[in-house]
């Protein structure tokens, strides 16, 4: 099968998004399949260009097969809502235009977040007639309202009328989680061609390694007790709650919370940490893809971490998966929804009410006071992570394809319902 795939970021980026669509090409590559990806010059999260590349407009590599066209778009950081819709939009402007002109595919998919990634995927496939398949990642734009980014208004009400055009007008909904799936079918959508495939690990890239000696020296983290925030420092993960909990903890020496990646909220999470004079917590710069197992192993406990608000009962984050991966216990604070009964289900670790300090403390405490609860929990997440390997979400969403690409994508569903698992 050809495939064209629209979405902002690809690595050298690595967000989850960026991870996701990658690691699942990379499979269909290895299956025969042709993957063109259109996306841009690598500059997320800061709003700088990596190093290496031009915001030109037209740039091709290759990537463990993937054909990589990179297209110039207006950069702009990852924080403020004006310069980055007009990033966003640029880049759907630019990736329609080049789209138009690449090989014919047998299918068009595009991925949100980004939302106009979306609106591009779909106009190219209405003007070549080819199926337009829509990866829903974020019920965007409820995600935006309930961080606080944007108020309702008349122009979110227009944005959404807009979603749902797109929902209807797309041969197949490939949702992460089955609250999306019901989010969509409560407001009218056909529940027969949304096909659910969660979030996962690539297993090959993530396992259970011991701590990494030059790295934990680096940070000062030899002898310390890790509790790990390993992903993007966004408005959605209401971190100030973990600096809170970690001022309280000031009396447990061993203890060290440690935030790893991007984000627009992590500047100002950095400086409350030195106004509160927060000597338990590490702040490590955002790293390439390939040292994320690193990072991880630098912890004891992974911390996943949203808002309180219901909108985020319908998140799973990835990051969840990799823990999952590397053998590690999980802490998460977050509203009771998928992710949470993902952990509780696999008896991977503890769960505790979202942006509640005390709750935090507690549980952070459990953990380092109870060895055989935490090494029981860590080993229960790694027998759990094969359950959500990449693999499986690779041929998963293939069959998702392939019913796009055969006109039946009411059956969709049914289709990768029927998916057999990667173990």
């Amino acid at each position: 099968m050809k495939i064209l795939f629209l979405t902002e970021n690809f690595p050298p980026e690595t967000n989850a998004a960026a991870t996701r669509v990658f690691e699942r090409a990379s499979y269909w590559i290895r299956d025969g399949h042709e993957v063109t990806v259109i996306t841009q010059a690598p500059n997320f999260p800061f709003g700088r260009l990596y190093e290496g590349y031009q915001n030109s407009w037209r740039q091709i590599e290759i990537i463990e097969g993937i054909r990589v066209v990179r297209v110039k778009t207006y950069i702009a950081a990852n924080a403020g809502v004006a310069l980055r819709t007009l990033d966003f939009v640029s880049y759907m402007f630019t990736a329609v235009w080049f789209g138009l002109f690449e090989r014919r595919p047998d299918v068009i998919v595009s991925t949100s977040p980004q939302f106009f990634a979306a609106v591009g995927g779909w106009v190219i496939g209405a003007l070549r007639r080819i199926p337009f398949v829509f990866e829903l990642g974020d019920l965007w734009p409820a995600s935006i309202v309930a961080v606080g980014a944007m108020k309702p208004s008349l122009a979110m009400r227009l944005v959404e009328k807009l979603e749902l055009f797109l929902y209807r007008r797309s041969a197949v909904v490939v949702a992460l989680t089955n609250a999306f799936k019901e989010n969509l079918i409560q407001r009218g959508i056909n529940g027969d061609k949304i096909a659910v495939v969660i979030n996962g690990v690539d297993l090959p890239r993530y396992a259970p390694q011991e701590r990494d000696p030059a790295l934990a020296e680096e940070w000062g983290v030899e002898d310390k007790f890790v509790i790990g925030y390993v992903g993007t420092h966004g408005m959605a993960h209401g971190l100030e709650n973990v600096l809170k909990a970690a001022a309280q903890l000031g009396h447990r020496k061993e203890i060290v919370f440690l935030f790893a990646g991007p984000g627009a909220a992590r500047d100002g999470l950095i400086q409350e940490a030195k106004e509160r004079e927060l000597t338990n917590v590490v702040f490590i710069p955002p790293q390439p893809k390939d040292r994320m197992p690193a990072i991880w192993s630098l912890c004891d406990v992974a911390l996943v971490h949203l808002k309180n608000s219901p909108v985020f009962t319908e998140v799973i984050p990835s990051k969840i998966f990799e823990a999952m991966g590397m053998g590690l216990p999980v802490l998460i604070a977050a509203p009771d929804g998928e992710a949470t009964a993902i952990v509780e289900k696999a008896g991977a670790g503890l769960v505790v009410p979202p942006e509640d300090a005390n709750a935090l403390i507690a549980a952070t405490e459990r953990f380092l006071d109870d060895p055989d609860f935490r090494i029981d929990a860590g080993k229960r997440s790694l027998a759990a992570a094969p359950s959500h390997s990449r693999a499986f979400q690779a041929k998963a969403m293939m069959a998702a394809l392939n019913a796009a690409v055969s006109g039946a994508g009411d059956t969709a569903a049914e289709q990768v319902e029927k998916t057999e698992p990667t173990l």
